[in-house]
């Protein structure tokens, strides 16, 4: 299934990436996709401060969604 990634998409990583200190889970904001099959996510705390702006592919990442007023058992 092909999932249409977009600048502003909310992403939860699928792999722990050291050399940023993120690790598997963390969640970032899609912030450049410039059409190469890479993309800019931007990690910020909970202040708001940027702390890892990595380049990531597709696969490394998974596109979180949002459903609002429903109830989503697990």
């Amino acid at each position: 299934m092909n999932i249409l990634i977009r600048e502003l998409d909310v992403v939860a990583i699928l792999e722990d990436i050291p050399s940023e200190q993120l690790i598997r889970g963390d969640v970032g904001t899609i912030v450049d996709d410039p059409g190469t099959g890479l993309y800019l996510v931007e990690f910020s705390d909970r202040c708001g401060q940027t702390f890892a702006m990595p380049t990531l592919r597709a696969e490394q990442f998974l596109v979180l969604h949002h459903v609002d007023g429903e109830a989503v058992a697990a």
